[in-house]
């Protein structure tokens, strides 16, 4: 029986059942104003592209919009912003209580942290737009670092907790 309660708390803790994690290599666009995404129902997850010289590329991974990149040009970026939301894995620690009753309840201790970038810049026909994209935790460093500094304008943080980010 104890194996079986290890087992079980080393699955629960393992597979968070937080069906809405973002990969940490990926990126996801929440919100904003491109039109062609404004469909979207869920956010829509891909992967960011910061290798290419002149412009922020995100690329959707589902169908319906994978055929159609969103470019953002580094000259064209007016405003960035950087900042976090932080909560507790509640529904990891409400199945391993049902597994491991009391004991399942340290599982409240693991937090969780989606990170935001805000990019307000100007379309291809001059038009302000604004995209709100999340980040992977793997990705945040480097891309944040790489926006600064293409775009030449500085990010502007949330908070100091948001600050440590780009260090």
């Amino acid at each position: 029986m104890k194996r079986l309660s290890v087992l079980a708390l080393m699955i629960v803790l393992a597979n968070p059942l937080e069906p809405h994690a973002l990969d940490k290599n990926k990126a996801a666009y929440v919100g904003g104003t491109i039109t062609r995404f404004t469909t979207a129902k869920d956010r829509i997850e891909g992967r960011l592209d910061i290798s290419a010289a002149h412009h922020l590329i995100f690329i959707a991974d589902d169908e319906t919009h994978a055929g159609q990149p969103l470019l953002i040009g580094y000259a064209t970026i007016q405003d960035l912003e950087f900042g976090q939301r932080a909560g507790r894995r509640v529904a990891t620690a409400a199945g391993a209580t049902v597994l491991l009753g009391p004991l399942g309840l340290l599982s409240l201790s693991l937090k969780k942290r989606e990170h935001y970038l805000t990019v307000a810049f100007a379309d291809e026909h001059g038009k302000n737009q604004v995209a709100v994209l999340e980040l992977g935790k793997a990705t945040v460093r480097v891309t944040l670092a790489t926006i600064e500094a293409r775009a030449g304008k500085a990010i502007e943080y949330q908070d100091e907790e948001a600050r440590k980010w780009s260090r």
